[in-house]
C-alpha cells in the first residue's frame, strides 16, 4: 500500500512539474507556474524520504525492504541548502540574477555528477568487496554507461556554469589561445574514448578511469564556455541549463525513479528548445556561436575601425518636452537598466506620460541582457503590465508609427550593424529597428563599446540623440521635467 503512495506522490509531482513548465510560458502565470511545480517537488522529496524502500536482502518470494535512515543527515542538509538558498535569492540584486542562475544550475550539475561517483563506487565494492579491481557481470554495462554519461554531463554543467558565473560578474575575463576549439575537440574524444573503454571492456583499472574521465570532463567544461562572451552568453546558460536536466534523468534511470527522470527529462528539453530559440533570435546556429565566439572578439573581429563621425547630445529639458508632446514612446530596456536598478524610476516615467495622454510601450529583444527573459523579469519586479512588453517582431512592426524611442542601457540588440556589415561579428543577427522611429534618445553612461565589445552605428545616425548619465538619476530628473511642463 505505502508503495502505491509513494507512486501517486511521484505521478502528481511530475504532473506539476509539466503544469508549472506551461505556466512559465505566460509571463502573467510564470510565478504561479514556479510555485506549483516548487510544491510538487516538495511532495516528491517527502515521499522519497519517508516512504521509499530499498531491497536489503531476502528471496525473490520473501525480499526484505529497509526505508531511508540518518534523518537527521538528510534534514540538516535540506535545512542548510533552503537557508543558504533563500537568502542568497532574497539578496541578490537584479543584475546579478543571470550569475546566480548559472551558479545554481551548476549546483545541480555537481550533484548530479556526485551521484555517479557514489553509485560507481557502490557498484565496484558491491561486485567484489574489499578489492580494487572492478568486474562487471555483462548485465550491468547499460546501468555503467548511465553512470558514465550523467559524469561526464554533470562535470561539464558545473564547471562550465561556475565559469560563466565569473564570466557575468565580472572576476573571471574571456579567455582563448590559438588552437583552443581543436584542443576541446581532442579533449573531448580523449573523454568519450575513454568512456567507451570502460563501459565496453570493463578493465581491472576502471576505477583509475572513471576518475580521469571526472577530471577530464571538469577541464572541458572550464574551456568550452572559456572563449564564449559578449553577447553568445544567454546562449551558453540555456545550453548548460539543459546539460543539467540531461545528467538529472540519467541520476532518475540509476535509481529508477519517475519523478527525476521526468524533471530532468522536462529541464533538458526545455533547456534545448529555449537555446534553439536563443539561437534562432541571433539568426546563428549553435555551432556557430560555440566556435565563433562572437562578443569575445569585439572590435577586433572587424579588423579594422570605421570613422564614424559625431554623435549629438540632447538636454534633459529637450527630452521631456519632445516625449511629454509625443503620440507613442517606446521603450527599449537593456542591462545597463538592470545596473542602475531603474525599472520602477521607468515605470513612473511610463505612468506620467500616459497621464498626459501618450502611448508608452516596451520593446522588448529576446537576447537583451545576460540571460533569457532578463528584461522581462526586470519589468515584472516593477509591476509593469504584460501587455505593454511587446516582443521584436510586434515592436519592428509599429517602430515607423513611433514619434520617439528611449534606449536605456541596451547595445547590440539595437545596432544597425548587424544588418549593414557583413564585417561586423554581429552582422546576421535580428535588431530592434529602433531608427526607424522619428526620434531615437539613448540614455548610456559614456560611449562605450557594449557587452559584445563593438561600436554601435546607431549612435552616429541623425535621428538619434545621446542623453548620458545613470539611468535611475535620468529618469527620475526626466519625471521631474515633465511633471513641471
Amino acid at each position: 500500500m505505502e508503495l502505491n503512495i509513494l507512486t501517486v506522490c511521484y505521478l502528481l509531482a511530475a504532473i506539476t512539474f509539466i503544469v508549472g513548465l506551461k505556466m512559465l510560458s505566460n509571463p502573467a502565470s510564470a510565478r504561479n507556474g514556479n510555485l506549483v511545480a516548487a510544491t510538487g517537488m516538495t511532495i516528491a522529496i517527502g515521499a522519497t524520504i519517508f516512504l521509499y524502500q530499498y531491497r536489503t536482502g531476502g528471496t525473490d518470494e520473501n525480499p526484505e525492504y529497509s526505508r531511508l535512515h540518518n534523518y537527521g543527515w538528510i534534514f540538516g542538509a535540506i535545512a542548510i541548502g533552503a537557508i543558504i538558498g533563500t537568502l542568497s535569492a532574497k539578496k541578490v540584486k537584479m543584475t546579478a540574477m543571470p550569475e546566480m542562475v548559472s551558479l545554481f544550475n551548476g549546483m545541480g550539475g555537481a550533484c548530479a555528477a556526485l551521484i555517479s561517483v557514489v553509485e560507481f563506487d557502490h557498484l565496484a565494492f558491491s561486485v567484489v568487496p574489499g578489492s580494487h579491481e572492478i568486474i562487471y557481470p555483462s548485465s550491468m554495462i547499460g546501468h555503467v554507461l548511465i553512470i558514465v554519461l550523467g559524469l561526464i554531463i554533470g562535470s561539464v554543467s558545473f564547471a562550465g556554469s561556475i565559469i560563466a558565473w565569473g564570466k557575468l560578474n565580472g572576476k573571471i575575463k574571456d579567455f582563448a589561445f590559438k588552437g583552443q576549439h581543436i584542443f576541446n575537440l581532442l579533449l573531448l574524444g580523449i573523454i568519450i574514448g575513454l568512456a567507451v573503454y570502460l563501459t565496453g571492456w570493463m578493465p581491472a583499472n576502471g576505477k583509475l578511469i572513471f576518475y580521469i574521465i571526472f577530471a577530464l570532463s571538469l577541464l572541458y567544461g572550464v574551456f568550452f564556455v572559456f572563449p564564449i562572451g559578449g553577447a553568445d552568453m544567454p546562449v551558453v546558460i540555456s545550453l548548460l541549463n539543459s546539460f543539467t536536466g540531461v545528467a538529472a534523468a540519467c541520476g532518475g534511470f540509476l535509481y529508477e525513479n519517475k519523478v527525476m527522470l521526468t524533471g530532468g527529462i522536462l529541464v533538458g528539453a526545455a533547456g534545448t528548445l529555449l537555446t534553439i530559440l536563443m539561437c534562432k533570435a541571433m539568426n546563428r546556429s549553435l555551432a556557430n556561436v560555440l566556435i565563433g565566439s562572437f562578443g569575445s572578439g569585439g572590435s577586433a573581429a572587424t579588423g579594422t575601425k570605421k570613422e564614424q563621425g559625431n554623435y549629438k547630445e540632447i538636454s534633459l529639458s529637450d527630452t521631456a518636452v519632445l516625449m511629454a508632446y509625443s503620440s507613442r514612446v517606446y521603450i527599449v530596456p537593456g542591462y545597463g537598466l538592470a545596473v542602475a536598478q531603474a525599472q520602477h524610476a521607468c515605470h513612473e516615467l511610463e505612468k506620467l506620460l500616459e497621464a498626459k495622454g501618450v502611448e508608452v510601450k516596451y520593446a522588448i529583444h529576446p537576447v537583451a541582457g545576460r540571460m533569457p527573459g532578463h528584461m522581462n523579469v526586470l519589468l515584472a519586479e516593477a509591476d509593469v503590465p504584460y501587455e505593454k512588453l511587446l516582443e521584436m517582431e510586434q515592436a519592428n512592426d509599429e517602430f515607423s508609427n513611433t514619434d520617439v524611442v528611449l534606449v536605456l542601457g541596451a547595445n547590440d540588440v539595437v545596432n544597425p550593424a548587424a544588418k549593414t556589415d557583413p564585417a561586423s561579428p554581429i552582422y546576421g543577427m535580428p535588431i530592434l529597428d529602433v531608427e526607424l522611429a522619428k526620434n531615437v534618445i539613448v540614455n548610456k553612461r559614456s560611449m562605450k563599446p557594449g557587452y559584445a565589445g563593438i561600436e554601435n552605428d546607431l549612435f552616429f545616425q541623425p535621428k538619434t540623440s545621446m542623453l548620458f548619465g545613470d539611468a535611475k538619476k535620468v529618469l527620475q530628473e526626466l519625471v521631474t521635467e515633465i511633471k513641471a511642463l
